[in-house]
């Protein structure tokens, strides 16, 4: 579905006539994360438990949306669609315009809509980075899950090798995304490491696989491969009986403030994979429908 209706021309016509004031002198605000995903109503998907999660740890987050949906499609109803080209263009090209990323940290990219957003945000990405040269990309390449199967449109897979990942310092791929990026990857330990480093181009460092190797668990236990040129760890995790949506957006969120805090890239995952499992567990207890997020700390929730 487009997102388009029949009012947006006419009302794109009487904003484009409102004066223009803005002083100048006044400083923008300030933006640590600029937040590339998915947008819902009503759910705990995307941009609805990124921005949080990275607020939690004391960022300022503009959230860029690049489809804009009721819910998740698992509903009976479902209703939206991916953020028309010229729209998310423009809300990228408006950050720059108002001034606002001269001390931007980190950009978060996680569903996209359709493969021309993935060539729009790289070129984007290129022009920050001639100002922002440290600025860092973190990138969760949303694609499906075993459970699923693909569940984005066709030309996904190409646009994230060519467009996007190797522009990105890191990578969160689960173990089905990594198998679309990588065929014949295999699932097994080994496979999960060569595939991974396959995708250790351009400025990318690192790459953490969720739901990694699954052939090899232990009973009631996960894995997260955490893969770089010339060290793999193994992080294992409670398995839980949950099937909420969103646990690698936050994951990748909680993961990427981890990181511009300074923690190492191994203990930020783990800690980052505590924090997912605490959510679950939360969520759980409450017999909630969507994933409940743990009060942050210091908070009285």
């Amino acid at each position: 579905m487009n997102v388009r209706g029949t009012q947006a021309p006419a009302l794109s016509e009487r904003l484009g006539t409102v004066a223009h004031k803005v002083d100048v002198t006044r400083k923008p605000l300030r933006i640590d994360v600029v937040s590339v995903q998915s947008q819902v109503v009503y759910g705990s998907v995307g941009n609805a438990v990124a921005v949080p999660a990275l607020q939690a740890h004391g960022l300022a987050v503009a959230a860029v949306p690049t489809v804009l949906l009721s819910n998740t499609p698992h509903y009976p109803t479902f209703h939206g669609g991916a953020v028309p080209l010229e729209w998310f263009s423009g809300y990228l090209s408006d950050l720059r315009a108002r001034d606002a990323l001269r001390q931007l940290r980190a950009v978060v990219i996680g569903y996209l809509g359709e493969p021309a957003q993935a060539a729009t945000l790289a070129t984007w990405l290129g022009q920050l980075r001639e100002r922002l040269p440290d600025l860092r990309v973190f990138i969760d390449p949303v694609m499906g899950d075993v459970d699923s199967g693909v569940y984005v449109a066709p030309g996904m897979v190409e646009a994230y090798l060519r467009h996007l990942l190797p522009q990105a310092d890191g990578i969160t791929p689960n173990g089905f995304e990594l198998a679309q990026l990588v065929p014949g990857s295999g699932t097994d330990l080994d496979g999960v490491i060569a595939a991974a480093r396959r995708l250790l181009r351009g400025r990318t460092r690192w790459v953490v696989v969720t739901s990694a190797a699954p052939d090899a668990w232990e009973p009631d236990l996960m894995w997260l491969a955490v893969v770089t040129r010339d060290a793999v760890e193994v992080i294992r995790h409670p398995r839980l009986a949950a099937d909420s949506k969103g646990t690698g957006d936050l994951f990748n969120a909680d993961l990427a403030a981890r990181l511009l805090a300074g923690t190492s890239l191994q203990d930020a995952v783990a800690q980052a994979s505590g924090h997912v499992i605490e959510a679950l567990r939360l969520t759980l207890r409450h017999r909630s429908g969507e994933l409940l997020l743990p009060p942050s700390p210091g908070s009285s929730g």
